[in-house]
């Protein structure tokens, strides 16, 4: 009986050492470079030699010692794996299931079957047909998610309309940071590679309850084309990635970076990775899926934010005091101011009056013991009222956020510095300034990264670096009776200063708080108490500081955007002088590709006064 078996195991043996010999041997001989092993392997080539590395940071992802910086040998590692006899889960088609289905066919290997339960089991309770690429806006009060996330879900078949897509998975690719990091060292950290980025699935509740109803933030769904093989594809790769360290990347390798590898290798050919160069942005990321033609099918899910305040401002200016002082318990709900208007009016109070109160005690913690009572008397009084029309939903944007101008900038213009002329020209790699074209952005938001304006003045023939603006973030969120936002802005970088004898490029750190208000549908106002930092040998005890206050007008149309204001500071430290300034920009659009600029400041300074006007155009690519 031993004998038997040694002699059954040593037959085993020599078959699958004669299909692997087979194998290599009618294995072409540049395989390892085929743009679909390249993608599966998340290979890219080398930029100072002819080599590749893999963006994968896990030795669990590779099956040869250095598969990391050789496509080759892990092919060759993967191919001897596959073919080796046996199964279960530790097994290499069970680990790599995309890798063996592309190397049976591209090799035109037997399809054998294989036994992988933990994979079959996770494959089935996925249940895929179709997947969605979903897009949160952007959300400026977390330096994680100032872009805007993107993430996939993953659609069951849609048997009939009660089919819940909130129960559908979601995958997702995050920084794998710990929860007591602070936003600035998560900041520091996502941009300098500190974090493992992994990727997870999680059900799309859980994402919803996340960005649509705590971060205030709106989605988009985009159902993509994939055939179901496409998506059977995917996922099989999903699950060769799935919790393994891929170091993630605040301004490229981001979430919205692996998505695109993933829908890569869906579907080859696509080559969405070739699109980015020094960052990705998720809005421009949904843009490069759109017009590679992916895009099935779009809708619009408002956030609850956004559901609250469409629900409130439905309703007459009168109707809208009338619910302020109910939510804020000046006004009962059984008073005559609420009681003796008609049906109809009194219902979409009542109604919009609850969702108020229903969303602050989720979104800002109202105190139960207020809250629960109060939304208690509305259902009550609201159930009295038949057959009132409901509010009207949320009317999706005009324009959404993959439809705005792109967020390259780059900039040339002429002007003057008091009487020296100069030609001036900007690049801004993204994302997007208050006197941008507005539509597909958020009202009154500004996020500037790695800008460079440059100077060349015409006297003297000399070049100069005018400011380096690091990150400029500015949030100006409209206050009223319902909500009041704090409006705010932070910014560092190097700029040329005035020392009173010359103008030299200091570094900087400028911050600022306050309020702003709307004056109607496209403009607002403005006021802000900042404190601005500089540091510089040439400053007489080496840094100065001076606290301040901006006051201003924004007004934001698809056609004009206008910006204006006045500064004032008092530098304390090393020349504790004023500094005032009155500045005015104005930017006329064409379409979202172009837009004519012009910028003017008068500026007391030292106790002389300066004019800097300038004149130009930007394009966004």
């Amino acid at each position: 009986m031993g004998y038997l078996l040694r002699t059954g195991q040593a037959a085993l043996w020599l078959a699958g050492t004669l299909a692997t010999h087979n194998a290599f041997a009618s294995t072409p001989e540049n395989l390892y470079e085929h743009p679909v092993w390249l993608t599966l392997g998340h290979y890219h080539e080398n930029r100072f030699d002819s080599g590749y590395t893999s963006q994968a940071d896990d030795p669990a992802f590779f099956l040869s010692e250095d598969g990391k910086t050789n496509p080759k040998t892990e092919l060759m590692a993967t191919l001897a794996a596959i073919q080796q006899p046996g199964e279960g889960d530790d097994h290499a088609r069970c680990r790599f299931p995309a890798r063996d289905a592309w190397l049976r066919e591209q090799l035109d290997l037997p399809e054998e079957p294989v036994s992988c339960p933990a994979y079959e089991g996770w494959f089935d309770t996925l249940n895929t047909e179709k997947v969605t690429l979903v897009f949160a806006a952007s959300y400026l009060n977390s330096p994680s998610s100032m872009f805007g996330h993107t993430f996939l879900r993953l659609d069951p078949p849609q048997d009939d309309n009660e089919t819940d897509l909130l129960l559908a998975n979601t995958i997702s690719y995050a920084a794998d940071a710990a929860e007591h990091d602070s936003e600035l060292l998560f900041a520091y950290r996502g941009i300098f590679g500190g974090y493992p980025g992994i990727t997870s699935i999680k059900p799309y509740y859980e994402m919803i309850r996340l960005y649509n109803d705590i971060e205030h933030r709106d989605l988009w769904e985009y159902t993509l084309n994939l055939s179901q093989h496409e998506v059977d594809t995917m996922l099989a790769h999903t699950w060769e990635i799935q919790d393994k360290n891929f170091d993630y990347y605040f301004f490229d390798e981001n979430c919205a970076y692996r998505l695109l590898a993933l829908i890569d290798v869906a579907r080859p050919g696509t080559d969405l990775l070739e699109e980015v160069s020094t960052h990705a942005i998720p809005s421009d990321t949904v843009r490069w899926v759109r017009d590679k033609d992916l895009v099935e099918s779009i809708h619009y899910r408002p956030s609850a934010a956004t559901a609250v305040s469409h629900s409130l401002e439905s309703l007459p200016d009168e109707h809208q005091t009338i619910a302020a002082a109910i939510a804020n318990g000046y006004v009962k709900v059984g008073d005559p101011e609420v009681q003796q208007l008609p049906a109809g009016d009194k219902a979409r109070l009542l109604d919009a009056t609850y969702d108020y109160v229903r969303y602050q005690s989720e979104a800002d913690n109202w105190p139960r013991e207020f809250a629960a009572p109060l939304s208690h008397q509305l259902l009550v009084s609201r159930s009295r009222i038949d057959n009132a029309k409901p509010i009207p939903p949320v009317k999706e944007p005009t324009v959404r956020d993959d439809q705005g101008h792109d967020t390259f900038r780059l900039s040339l213009s002429s002007g003057q510095l008091a009487h020296n002329e100069f030609t001036e020209l900007t690049i801004r790699p993204a994302y997007h300034d208050i006197v941008d074209p507005p539509e597909g952005y958020r009202t009154g938001a500004q996020l500037q990264f790695l800008r460079l304006d440059a100077r060349l003045y015409h006297d003297n023939d000399e070049l100069q670096v005018e400011q380096i603006t690091g990150v400029e973030i500015r949030s100006l969120s409209p206050r009223n009776q319902f909500f009041s936002p704090t409006s705010w802005q932070v910014g560092f970088g190097g700029r040329r200063t005035d020392t009173g004898t010359q103008r030299v490029l200091a570094p900087y750190l400028e911050g600022g708080a306050g309020g702003s208000w709307s004056l109607g549908d496209n403009s607002q106002v403005f006021a802000m108490a900042t404190a601005d930092l500089e540091i510089d040998d040439d400053i007489r005890r080496g840094y100065d500081f001076a606290p301040g206050a901006d006051f201003g007008v924004l007004h934001q149309s698809p056609s004009v955007s206008l910006l204006a204001g006045i500064k004032t500071k008092a530098w304390i430290v090393s020349s504790q002088h004023r500094q005032d300034q009155l500045y005015l920009k104005a930017n006329y659009h064409i379409g979202r590709e172009f837009s004519l600029f012009t910028e003017f400041t008068r500026e007391d300074h030292f106790d002389r006064y300066q004019s800097t006007w300038q004149a130009g155009i930007h394009a966004y690519f």
